[in-house]
């Protein structure tokens, strides 16, 4: 599977995983999920990271997490969204798509 899409499952185990935490302040099962995403999100995060440079990967893996984190809050728990919130987000992920773009794949080893 592509590095890519490997990362951005990575991103959505991310959300999952900081949406359970939230969660688990009200009910104690729900670290069982938050564990389950985290033990997820890294693994696809160390496929991605095959074929993506790692810092690149981890940027963009964490820029997911927290633009959707951000979703998820304002959709679920009633946090604040305002315009400039929503600027900033559109700015965060502007950046991402940036960075996808100048970051290109691992060069490959020279042979020896």
């Amino acid at each position: 599977m592509n590095g890519w899409l490997w990362l951005l499952i990575a991103g959505f185990f991310e959300i999952g995983m900081t949406t359970a935490l939230k969660l688990e302040q009200q009910n104690s099962q729900f670290v069982w999920v938050f564990l389950a995403c985290a033990i997820a999100g890294f693994e696809c995060l160390s496929r991605a990271i095959r074929t993506i440079p790692l810092g690149l990967a981890y940027a963009i893996w964490t820029g997911i997490g927290a633009v959707g984190t951000v979703i998820v809050g304002a959709a679920a728990f009633g946090d604040p969204l305002g315009p400039v919130r929503v600027l900033l987000l559109f700015g965060l992920v502007s950046a991402m798509i940036g960075l996808k773009l100048v970051g290109g794949r691992k060069p490959k080893p020279a042979p020896q």
